[in-house]
């Protein structure tokens, strides 16, 4: 017995019950001109393109999105080192003022006293007396420097020095009615407190460093 090989069944022209056309397999075209051989080549070809300008699309998108990402990052670190140059630059120049403040009241501890007996003028001059506190070592220079400002401001009254225990160039001025007083150390404190609380609440929002252009 040979063996005959199955042929496949194909789906040919199927015809209905009344002898039409109820099915017929497409035509597969086998001959092309050359018009319709270019056509396809160039319809390819587009395709084609489009596909690639398509991927080439997607890649730039995302080759933005990494670009952006990274602006952004390099942004914030920026403004991160910004906030720290400024905050240091804030400190060093506290710093050398305070350093200068600290020689200034070395050579004249008396100063802050006569400043404030000017700024007082009118609050004291009805004072029959006006004492002031000062660091032991400073009273006579003290002295000397207040009644030298009270004559020169036109205090009638007496100016009276006398020893306590606080720092070079601190005071207490007493007229009576009221107090002063002054304390270096202590106002160097609250300068810089108040230079910590503006650059925390500056944060990382100041102007830029450098004024943009235009």
């Amino acid at each position: 017995m040979t063996d005959i090989p199955h042929k496949r069944f194909a789906f040919d022209t199927v015809f209905d019950d009344h002898g039409g056309v109820a099915f017929a397999p497409p035509k597969v075209k086998k001959n092309f001109t050359l018009e319709e051989l270019e056509l396809a080549k160039a319809e390819a070809y587009a395709a084609g393109e489009q596909s690639a300008v398509a991927q080439a699309e997607r890649e730039a998108a995302v080759a933005l999105n990494q670009v952006g990402q990274a602006i952004h990052s390099a942004f914030s670190t920026l403004a991160a080192v910004a906030h720290e140059h400024r905050e240091g630059s804030a400190m060093l120049a506290l710093a050398c003022g305070r350093a200068i403040a600290d020689a200034a009241l070395d050579q004249f501890p008396e100063a802050p006293t006569q400043a404030a007996l000017v700024a007082l003028a009118r609050e004291v001059e009805a004072s029959p007396k006006l004492t002031v506190r000062v660091a032991a070592h400073l009273v006579e220079r003290t002295q000397a420097a207040l009644e030298q400002t009270a004559q020169a401001i036109g205090f009638p009254g007496q100016v009276l020095a006398r020893p306590d225990a606080m720092p070079a160039a601190a005071f207490l001025l007493d007229w009576g009615d009221g107090r002063a007083a002054f304390n270096p150390d202590d106002a160097a404190a609250r300068v810089t407190q108040a230079l910590e609380a503006a650059i925390a609440a500056e944060g990382l929002h100041a102007e830029p460093l450098l004024p943009s252009e235009g």
